[in-house]
Order: structure tokens, then sequence, then C-alpha cells
């Protein structure tokens, strides 16, 4: 055990935060600029909740990463979002085009500015991921953004600006489906659950219908047993990882740490997990959930570790609970997750149950 009992930290996030705005951290440091920096106990944001989605609300589609190339995209995504009874609202950019980015830097951050200055629009939901979102930070107004909390859905490559968000505005953000994403019941019932109904559920993996006795997709493993409260937050590990060192990262003491990839061989999972520790990450959380990590196959030309080897390394002696195989990720069936609120991981039950609604 490296440090601290698992259910430590925290409490003090949560008290008062069922108001949507929880008090300033004092002393709040911040970069040349004069914006405030995450990343240290002195940086971390307030926190700030949007207001629900319900029938009717107006819900703004932008592409912040890589371009979405056929109208009759678009139309499937707008069709999705009425049949939640949402209206969907198109940036003036979404269908432009920057060789693999869906229009310049200056075009795709201009829709994310407008539709959170336009009174209008209740919600945005980025329309896919790719590459793309990072270059998009030095050209976002965050004082327009925390001055206009709305909800902000998406991941993969979305992960960037979630955390940006969150560590510049305090803003509670969603780790979600994209408008491209499989939106079956089981993505739309946690989506509802928390985004629309407000409510603070306890999330676990679906029991397995059609798998006999004992099924494996969607089976968790324990890799440091316990139970452990602090913020949600995480993301994108290769995402998440490329931002380390800059001032778009939230202070990640005490928190609640998820995880997903696609796509990676083990080597690099290896590698990324390295990073986060060499950077203090691990150090510092109160507990890690690590979903699911596609198409992460080992090299079968050579030897290789396996990802529960590489996972069991870097997670298992770092004194806090961790459990695998969440919802998380590159998959049709996931959760939203909403970075900024308290939540509780019990590896027992392998869940993660928020401790507060992340809507007003």
């Amino acid at each position: 055990m490296k440090r601290r009992s698992f259910l430590g930290a925290a409490a003090a996030g949560v008290a008062g935060a069922g108001l949507g705005v929880a008090n300033e951290a004092a002393g709040e440091s911040r970069d040349p600029t004069g914006r405030p920096v995450g990343g240290g106990a002195a940086g971390r944001a307030r926190t700030v909740k949007p207001r629900r989605l319900r029938p009717g609300s107006r819900v703004a589609l932008v592409n912040p990463a890589g371009a979405t190339f056929a109208r009759r995209d678009i139309e499937v995504v707008e069709g999705r979002l009425a049949a939640l009874g949402l209206v969907p609202v198109r940036g003036w950019h979404l269908l432009d085009r920057h060789g693999y980015l869906a229009g310049t830097d200056e075009a795709r951050a201009s829709d994310i500015n407008e539709m959170f200055a336009d009174a209008t629009v209740d919600g945005i939901v980025a329309v896919r991921g790719g590459w793309g979102a990072a270059r998009l930070l030095e050209l976002l107004d965050f004082d327009l953004i925390a001055a206009n909390p709305k909800v902000f859905l998406g991941y993969s490559d979305i992960t960037t600006l979630l955390l940006a968000f969150q560590a510049r505005t305090g803003l509670v953000t969603f780790h979600g489906p994209v408008g491209t994403s499989e939106w079956n019941d089981f993505s739309v019932g946690t989506l509802r659950a928390i985004v629309f109904q407000g409510t603070a559920p306890t999330l676990r993996n679906p029991v397995e219908q059609d798998s006999g006795l004992a099924g494996t997709e969607h089976h968790p493993r324990v890799i440091a047993p316990g139970r452990a409260r602090g913020r949600l937050l995480g993301g994108n590990l290769t995402v998440l990882a490329s931002l380390l060192g800059s001032p778009y990262v939230p202070d990640w003491s005490g928190s609640i740490l998820f995880l997903e990839d696609i796509g990676e061989a083990i080597y690099r999972i290896d590698r990324l997990l390295t990073q986060l520790a060499l950077a203090g990450v691990l150090e510092a959380v109160a507990g890690v959930v690590f979903g699911k990590c596609t198409d992460c196959d080992p090299d079968s030309s050579h030897g290789s570790l396996t990802l529960p080897e590489v996972l069991e390394h870097h997670l298992a002696g770092l004194g806090v609970p961790v459990w695998a195989g969440g919802m998380v990720g590159h998959i049709p069936h996931k959760w939203t997750l909403p970075l900024g609120i308290e939540a509780e991981i019990d590896t027992e039950t392998a869940s993660i149950r928020l401790l507060e609604p992340a809507v007003l």
C-alpha cells in the first residue's frame, strides 16, 4: 500500500455541490495569461452544473475534430435527437472539410463559442471524434463558456474538450455517445437518467443474456479491491495523456479516474500508463476504473505482455481500488459519465455510484 485509505478525501467536494456551484478553491494558480491552471490542488476549479435537457430542448451539433463527409450522416444524427424529443440545431460549419478535419480550426472553434453564446441553445453534442479538438483550445472563449453552462456531450477525441472545460471553467461535462454512435436502449438509458432526469444512478455492467452460465464479454475484473470516493474524471487514455503538462487538465487529486482506448498496441498502453505515472496522475487518484480497450490485442509476431498484465503492473500497487471492464469506450453499449461529479466505486459490485445529480 503506497498511501491513503480507500474512503478518504472528497467529502468537502460533496458539500455544497448540490447547489450547482461549489466554493472556489483558495489561492487559485494561474498561467502567464492569467487563466487558472489545473493539475494541482490550488488549480481546482469550482463545480458548475448545466441545466438538464427536456423535451423541446434545442441541442446544437458541432464537429470539433474529424470531418463528416455525408449530409445524410448529419440527417441520421438529427433524427436520433428528434426521437429523444430534442430540437437539433446545426453549427454553421458542421459539414466543412479541411483535409481530415471538419473545417479550419477557427471555423470549428467558432461553432463551439457561438453555440455556448446562443441563449436559445440548451446543449451541445459532438457529431464524431477523430483528431483535432486539441487544436481548438487556444481559440475557445472559456469566460464565455463559464458564463453559459450547458450540457456538452461526446467521447474519444472529445475528451480534450471535456477535460479542458472542467479544468478551466468547472463545467460538468459528459463522456457519452457522439452523434454517430449507436444510440441503443442501454446507452440512451444512462443518458436519460443522468442528463434528462437528473438522477444519480449506480452504474453496473449489463447482465449477459445469451452467454450460457458464465458470460465473459462484460465480466468485470478486480485489480485491487475496495471502495473509494472522489470527483469523477477521465476519458480516452491517449488523448488524456497528450494533454499532460498543459494548462487544460484538471486537478487529479482524490479523483476517480476512468480510462478507455481503441486500436492501441499493448506496448503503447504500457507507455501511456507509464506517462500517467511519471506525471503524478496515478499517484494522485483515489480509485481507477479501466473501461474497454477495443482492438488492443497483443502482437502475435513476437512476445508481448497482455493487457491484463500491463494493467496489473501499473494499477495494482497504487493502494487504491481498481477494477476493469466497465462500459466505457469505443463500444456500442456505453455509459454516460459526468466529469466533475462526486462518485463512489466499489470493486465488489463492479459499480460506479454517482453521489449527486450532474444537472440542475
